[in-house]
């Protein structure tokens, strides 16, 4: 039995593969059982960031494999605080840092500290607070709390009723959320790019409304980072686009470049509500991924960021050259290597085709094409994507 017959017998259908089974990677690419290669514009979702096994994160990770594999968080772990240096000293000089697995288990963390500050931060005729406003159209995870504030029908048909209380307003819209705001609202909640939402990027002037409203209204702000932070958008975090800076945000992802992490950041007078026992996780903030995370951090420099905006603005002027040539394509929409092309027909088959052709890319919400491509492609890369999308746009048309 090959790999694809082997899971149809051994694993529960959760994940609609494409027809692809991956022996190796390296950089930018992916090669099958079969020995094809493939150009990665996807990068596992953004979490290969820095290219599939990065020389400098390899060898941290051996280095710690030397050392310790397991620590319990009963004990003092020093892989957990130099991950946790590294990103306060690239986001708040004086916050604090929880270690989980993944990005829905980040999602969890931020959701259970804002509900314990409105536990704790109660109203003067005593009301506790605990509703958070998300956005529809938002993805931040598949847990139950975190698939409650998911701004997306669909994810929630087979699994009601869901956790209280999220409510949902509409993005890029202040008047929308100030409606929702109540006597329990505690929290909004927000991804400044929707990324399985479609590649919708937040409005400058909408945010910092959304941060002044937060403030007059004595709520939080949490920004989900797991897709759009880590150098992804040409920054190191979404949020530094804004000119401002949130109360809690998270990220997972790219942050250990392929190992399993994800980190709540709150601001320190946020986070000194939890107190022992109030969160844990026994592998939250392993050694090893911990290890490969500082490495990967190292890797975001002022020349990386500039890189990965270069990179975007020609991967751009490619997409929208294509436009003017496809009247099929609606819009191209990008912020930094976090592009997304919206068509006026299901995109599926276009995947498909480029992943014959040779290309990884995806497609979410039915007709956006995503595009993440790992930071070391090249504008010989980008050529050659370009060539695969135009080719696939001919046939459609043809087929059509």
């Amino acid at each position: 039995m090959n790999t694809q017959q082997q899971e149809n017998k051994y694993l529960m259908k959760t994940y609609k593969r494409y027809n692809v089974s991956v022996k190796k990677s390296k950089g930018q690419y992916v090669w099958d059982e079969n020995g094809k290669k493939y150009l990665d514009f996807f990068s596992g979702i953004s979490v290969c960031s820095f290219g599939h096994g990065n020389p400098a994160v390899i060898s941290a990770i051996k280095k710690q494999l030397d050392l310790f594999v397991h620590c319990s968080n009963v004990y003092y772990s020093k892989p957990q605080v130099e991950v946790a240096k590294a990103l306060l000293d690239k986001s708040f000089k004086n916050g604090r840092v929880f270690l989980a697995n993944t990005g829905a288990e980040a999602n969890e963390g931020a959701i259970k500290i804002a509900r314990k500050w409105g536990s704790d931060h109660p109203l003067k005729d005593g009301t506790k607070r605990y509703e958070i406003i998300a956005f529809k159209n938002s993805f931040h995870g598949r847990t139950l709390a975190t698939l409650a504030a998911t701004g997306q029908e669909k994810f929630h048909v087979s699994f009601k009723p869901l956790q209280q209380k999220f409510v949902f307003a509409e993005f890029n819209n202040i008047d929308s959320v100030k409606k929702l705001i109540n006597k329990n609202t505690v929290a909004v909640m927000i991804e400044l790019v929707q990324g399985e939402g479609g590649i919708n990027i937040a409005d400058k002037k909408f945010v910092k409304d959304l941060r002044k409203l937060c403030d007059d209204k004595n709520l939080l702000l949490i920004c989900d980072e797991i897709q759009c932070g880590l150098a992804r958008t040409g920054k190191t975090f979404a949020w530094q686009h804004y000119g401002i800076k949130p109360d809690i945000f998270t990220l997972a992802k790219a942050i250990a470049n392929g190992l399993p992490l994800g980190a709540v950041v709150a601001d320190k007078k946020v986070a000194e509500v939890f107190n022992y026992g109030d969160h844990g996780s026994t592998f939250g903030g392993n050694p090893v991924s911990c290890a490969a995370a500082v490495a990967t951090l190292k890797l975001i420099t002022p020349k990386l960021l500039k890189d990965v905006t270069d990179k975007s603005k020609y991967f751009v002027k490619k997409l929208n050259e294509l436009k003017k040539k496809f009247s099929c394509i609606k819009e191209v929409r990008s912020l930094g290597l976090l592009v997304g092309v919206e068509l006026d027909f299901a995109g599926k088959d276009i995947v498909e085709f480029c992943i014959e052709k040779g290309l990884l890319i995806n497609c979410t919400q039915g007709n956006v094409l995503r595009f993440l491509p790992p930071f070391v492609i090249t504008k010989k890369d980008i050529d050659k994507a370009i060539k695969i999308l135009e080719d696939a746009l001919k046939w459609q048309t043809l087929k059509k």
